[in-house]
């Protein structure tokens, strides 16, 4: 890997980074707009490390979902500020379509989304994820918190195909070896049976 150009603001977080005892590599995707997982996530300090990262490694600006309830006044205005995309979640059968428009609109759009979807213990993962990208025809890029070793990638990444069993089995091989701070929550990549075809309705 070429070395990373930081800069001062960067290395100063990067310098924190380290301080916490926590090694990263970022592999730039060579695409503007792609739909980012991170797992496993099984702590509150997952964002705290993750946004460190963030700061700490050359990596665009990207955005998240929230519901537009809270896209309101001066609140709505700090959401969008910091990243927050409004979507109507009572519409479920149309979530994964508002998000490709989204998509569709931009020249650039990174959306980070943990498809555990809570810290609590879980037997599947959430499949919004996958049908944004199916719907938007991004890819997936995955994010890595390993606290086993103490180190977070970003970079890997696949094009769904729509042979969720397939893709999955990919992921699955990605994220394999990887340990939460709270493994015992930890869950492996799969979705309920009644959510693997085209239904986006376990998407949040």
């Amino acid at each position: 890997m070429p070395a990373v150009q930081r800069t001062f603001f960067q290395q100063i977080w990067y310098f924190f980074f380290r301080l916490l005892g926590w090694k990263g590599v970022y592999y730039a995707p060579d695409v503007p707009k792609y739909v980012c997982i991170v797992a496993p996530h099984t702590s509150n300090f997952d964002f705290f490390i993750g946004f460190v990262y963030s700061r700490a490694f050359p990596m665009p600006f990207a955005n998240f979902l929230a519901k537009d309830s809270v896209f309101k006044g001066i609140a709505g205005w700090f959401m969008r500020n910091v990243g927050g995309i409004p979507v109507n979640r009572r519409e479920r059968q149309n979530f994964a379509r508002q998000i490709a428009e989204q998509f569709e609109q931009r020249k650039k759009l990174i959306i980070v989304i943990t498809p555990e979807g809570t810290r609590s213990k879980t037997e599947y993962w959430k499949s919004g994820f996958y049908h944004i990208a199916m719907a938007a025809k991004v890819p997936i890029v995955m994010g890595i918190i390993d606290y086993g070793k103490k180190f977070i990638t970003v970079g890997p990444w696949i094009m769904p195909t729509g042979d969720v069993d397939a893709d999955l089995e990919k992921i699955r091989a990605v994220y394999a070896g990887a340990w939460g701070r709270h493994p015992e929550l930890q869950v492996e990549a799969r979705f309920r049976p009644e959510n693997t075809a085209n239904s986006p309705a376990d998407a949040e």
